[in-house]
């Protein structure tokens, strides 16, 4: 996208008067700020959040990177999806890009058996509180940044020379536990991990150094994966609990909108069904070059899905979200979760931002009502897709329509 640089004199970072849903000018110069005392060094001493990225090109030979900024402190905040909401966009990002790496390329098998590096990646990842660490990298970082759909975005790399760790806080009582059980699959330690309170960023991190699992099955698994896998594992263990509830006795209807997106979410008295849908503005993220409205939908029946949707890995961080809050309730719904992006948010983040976005939105206030045709009457106001677009390609409207219709049929006879 080309900016004015009028429009830039103007707003100073202040209004967003380029229609971007963050400063392009402040993220660079908070970037390079954050990383001037690394360029052209070959040592990066500070305090890492923990924070731990894995790779997936060349699987099953992946390169396993430790990151830490270069500064000592409480850096937790750098690895908390919870407190990322409440950030501008571009601190977010400047933030993030702090985070220097070192890489070292490792089978995924040799989680079960690590060298002295893999080990202390290892064990480097159990806190949940800044692990003081010296990167020795082979060469001074680059410059290039890793933005993911998936994973929140990351700063420059070297190959890691060696990893030195002065001081390592002890980390959750139940994560040494499961750590150390080396006869616990790993869906039985996500589960127990995120019973305990431990956040699924947290348990992905710890599954994707290969630190769950029986022991002779352990592997490293690249970070995109294991952020989806943990949704996945967790919200279909909450959804075996939900499909227990009784149905809410009303349609809920939840919106936010939040930094060049509009989030809707559709809860209604019916057993367990659930859609999320995405719809990309020409400018957005994954549509800068179209010329129309792109809509993806995904769906699932009473008894989830077996194979993975094409819309990703936000399927599953937007289902744990309203499962989590089917669950506080004690209720059962159908479930409808549909998403607008504007241009202007044109950057990959990681599937967090839905995750949080999604928790923040039925954690807020909603409205009631007793007809399905009210509750989408009410979100036609928000959406700027026209209303009759979304329903002609939602499966769960589809499915309470046709039901309703059989009912009222029935009831003629």
């Amino acid at each position: 996208m080309r900016i004015n640089p009028a429009l830039c004199i103007r707003c100073r970072g202040e209004y967003n008067l380029c229609g971007l849903s963050y400063c392009p000018v402040l993220a660079e110069l908070r970037a390079r700020y954050t990383l001037r005392n690394v360029v052209n060094k070959e040592r990066i001493d500070g305090s890492s959040p923990p924070s731990i990225f894995v790779g997936r090109i060349g699987y099953p030979r992946v390169n396993v990177y430790p990151a830490a900024p270069s500064i000592h402190g409480d850096t937790s905040n750098l690895e908390n999806p919870k407190t990322w909401l409440n950030m501008r966009l571009e601190d977010f990002i400047s933030s993030r890009l702090s985070l220097i790496r070192g890489s070292i390329r490792a089978r995924v098998e040799d989680a079960r058996n690590p060298p002295r590096t893999l080990h202390d990646i290892q064990v480097m990842a159990l806190p949940n509180k800044p692990v003081d660490s010296e990167l020795i990298l082979e060469k001074p970082v680059g410059t290039r940044y890793v933005f993911d759909e998936h994973s929140p975005p990351f700063g420059p790399s070297a190959p890691l020379q060696e990893l030195r760790i002065s001081s390592l806080p002890p980390p959750p009582r139940i994560v040494d536990k499961v750590y150390g059980d080396t006869d616990l699959n790993a869906t039985e330690a996500i589960w127990t991990l995120y019973s305990h309170g431990i956040g699924v960023h947290h348990i992905s991190r710890l599954l994707s150094v290969g630190a769950l699992g029986v022991g002779k099955r352990r592997r490293l698994v690249p970070t995109r994966w294991s952020i989806t896998a943990v949704d996945k594992q967790v919200s279909d263990k909450l959804l075996s609990e939900v499909r227990d509830y009784p149905l809410i006795s009303e349609y809920r209807v939840y919106v936010r909108s939040f930094k060049d997106n509009t989030f809707i979410g559709i809860l209604a008295p019916h057993t367990w069904l659930y859609e999320w849908a995405e719809a990309w503005w020409p400018g957005s993220t994954w549509n800068v070059w179209g010329g129309d409205v792109v809509l993806e939908l995904d769906y699932e029946g009473y008894r989830g899905r077996d194979d993975y949707p094409s819309i990703g890995g936000c399927y599953y961080a937007a289902r744990i979200a309203v499962l989590e809050a089917l669950r506080s309730m004690r209720r059962q719904a159908a479930v409808i979760l549909w998403r607008e992006i504007y241009p202007g948010f044109n950057l990959p983040i990681g599937v967090w931002w839905v995750r949080e976005n999604i928790r923040a939105m039925l954690n807020g206030p909603y409205e009631r009502f007793y007809e399905l045709s009210d509750a989408l009457r009410y979100v036609a106001g928000f959406l700027k897709l026209p209303i009759s677009t979304w329903i002609s390609r939602s499966y769960v409207i589809r499915v309470l329509t046709s039901q309703s219709s059989l009912i009222k049929w029935l009831g003629g006879k």
